[in-house]
């Protein structure tokens, strides 16, 4: 079972396009952990314009979610307008993000909030990452560029498992639109100087629905990142600014079975399943920013 969080509250951001297929049991995993886990928590939807019926299957959930509530955009803006909209009605001082393909084992959160206590931002990185082989290859190769360009200092900029202490994040909130978001975020925390703490999480095939990251994104990806270059650090007045650290939490990941029964691989774990992270004192180490 999770450890509660005694005294610490929590806003989850959980943006939706097009997860009519898997949207309710999103919501249904978050209630289940974080009830575990939060005295006080909400988890905010926001269905970003979908042509599907995700937010009526939001919407016909709600009375059995008491502490989710539903926000939707008239449009389709993209992944970095619907984490925004998210992070503006938040009301708790810590705030983090998942996304709606139940990816994610959310009681992952209870480890993550814990080391927030130290560092205003926590980036899980998927420790046994279950997308295609082409998918990890390109995410492969876009976090070194975007470590080599941007700085970022993470291995896995992209993970969609994040906390932030609020005071933080309105400091860092993104402009881009798109899935460039969390580069421009985390680029953006650099340049301030915040430390950020870094985590195995754990990871799942996708459950249902369709991603919405294809082959056709990586070229128009790649030319927002080199213009954020560019303009944010080439030319930025604030590059150079940090002496941050990034922090390798001493946290591993392992895969427990019931009694009596082997391991589990991750694509078994069952919704909300019981945390895998034991979380030792952190280890710091100094990179270059």
């Amino acid at each position: 079972m999770g450890e509660r969080q005694r005294g610490r509250d929590l806003s989850l951001v959980i943006p939706a396009y097009n997860e009519a297929a898997v949207v309710s049991r999103a919501v249904a995993e978050a209630e289940a952990a974080l009830g575990q886990l939060f005295d006080r928590f909400e988890i905010l939807v926001v269905d970003d314009g979908s042509s599907d019926d995700t937010a009526g299957v939001v919407e016909r959930v709600l009375p059995q979610a008491p502490n989710t509530r539903l926000l939707r955009h008239p449009a389709n803006r993209g992944y970095g307008a619907a984490l925004r909209t998210g992070f503006a009605a938040a009301r708790h001082d810590l705030v983090a993000f998942t996304d709606a393909d139940c990816q994610f084992d959310l009681l992952d959160l209870g480890a993550m909030v814990t080391l927030a206590d130290e560092c205003p931002i926590v980036a899980g990185y998927r420790a046994d990452r279950k997308d295609p082989w082409r998918r990890r290859f390109l995410s492969r190769g876009y976090n070194r560029l975007a470590r080599t360009l941007l700085g970022t200092r993470v291995r896995d900029c992209d993970c969609a498992l994040k906390v932030f202490r609020r005071d933080a994040l309105a400091n860092i909130l993104p402009e881009a639109r798109g899935f460039f978001v969390n580069t421009e975020m985390l680029t953006r925390a650099r340049q301030l100087g915040y430390e950020v703490a870094e985590v195995p999480v754990t990871h799942r095939p996708r459950l249902g629905g369709e991603s919405k990251v294809s082959l056709r994104e990586v070229p128009r990806t790649f030319r927002v990142l080199v213009g954020f270059w560019w303009r944010e650090v080439v030319c930025s007045p604030r590059t150079g600014l940090s002496s941050a650290t990034v922090i390798r939490a001493r946290v591993t990941v392992s895969d427990r079975g019931v009694a009596g029964a082997g391991p589990r691989s991750a694509s078994t774990l069952p919704p909300s399943s019981a945390p895998v992270l034991p979380a030792a004192l952190p280890e710091r180490r100094r990179e270059a920013a």
